[in-house]
């Protein structure tokens, strides 16, 4: 069942912001954290993507050009992205880095307009209103007292280089690399390395006892490596839409497993928030496709 599977991988996706986190209280640094994740997760990568003669071969034909823009989105979507998101984690709670997060298709779509000509259709500039109003309920009134500012803005940094990120994929996916693992293997190799060195040489490797092994280990080989290529096996399936539906689903069960395993607490004003951010980024998404 596609769905059934669609739907497992983003509770798989969702419980990593529960991970991280109990991996950030245990003294992990984000950066290194993140590095090794995504380092792992490569490495893991590996033999599939070399062990198939249409990989190698792909990989072969790259331009000097391309390798370049692949190098682009490695450091844009995993050395500032995630990092970033490590970092908002180690300052913020999980629900209110999961709204910042969502807001990606608004700026997706505002840049759209800006360098692509692409103007949001009706359905859309809706779906924008409600993100807003959702925003305003979840943040409004400002108590700058109980707000983490310096956290605030690394996590909206890495909701921009996200933003950034969505619009070099699309270019790295009309170089006429057939096979989206290609792409994927590239970026995070490059990418992820980048951000290991970055944390290694900023915030050292902290205290990696066996527990926190673990938990990198099944961050990078069950919530990436895994959830990635099922991922890409339901979208054999599924439409655009559906999958749309189903990524939808990641928001509120982030906040319910922080409600659960790290006791975050949401006011029904922050529920009404996240509902509405919710709503809204599903109808830009679904009018999109």
């Amino acid at each position: 069942m596609p769905v059934l599977q669609a739907v497992f991988v983003t509770v798989l996706w969702a419980s990593s912001w529960v991970l991280i986190k109990l991996g950030l209280r245990e003294s992990l640094p984000a950066l290194t954290f993140a590095g090794l994740r995504y380092t792992l997760a490569f490495i893991c990568l590996t033999p599939f993507v070399l062990m198939t003669a249409r990989n190698r071969a792909a990989i072969r034909s790259l331009r000097r050009e391309d390798w370049g823009w692949l190098a682009l989105l490695g450091i844009v979507y995993y050395t500032l992205t995630q990092g970033a998101q490590f970092l908002g984690l180690a300052y913020l709670p999980a629900a209110m880095v999961s709204l910042l997060l969502n807001l990606t298709p608004l700026i997706v779509g505002l840049f759209g307009i800006i360098f692509l000509g692409e103007h949001p259709s009706r359905g859309q500039w809706l779906g924008i209103l409600l993100t807003v109003i959702g925003v305003a309920f979840y943040f409004l009134p400002l108590d700058v007292n109980q707000l983490h500012i310096p956290g605030l803005l690394i996590a909206f940094g890495g909701v921009v280089t996200n933003a950034a990120s969505a619009l070099l994929g699309r270019r790295a996916n009309r170089l006429g690399i057939t096979s989206p693992l290609v792409i994927t293997f590239i970026s995070m190799g490059v990418g992820a390395v980048l951000l290991l060195i970055v944390g290694v040489l900023t915030q050292g490797f902290g205290k990696l006892d066996l527990q926190s092994w673990l938990l990198i280990a099944w961050l990078a080989i069950v919530n990436t490596a895994l959830a990635f290529t099922l991922w890409n096996h339901t979208l054999q399936t599924l439409s655009a839409v559906e999958s749309s539906i189903i990524n939808s689903l990641m928001m509120p069960q982030i906040a319910i497993l922080a409600f659960v395993f790290l006791g975050e607490v949401l006011s029904g004003k922050e529920i009404i928030g996240l509902v509405l951010v919710s709503l809204g980024v599903l109808i830009v998404q679904l009018k999109r496709n």
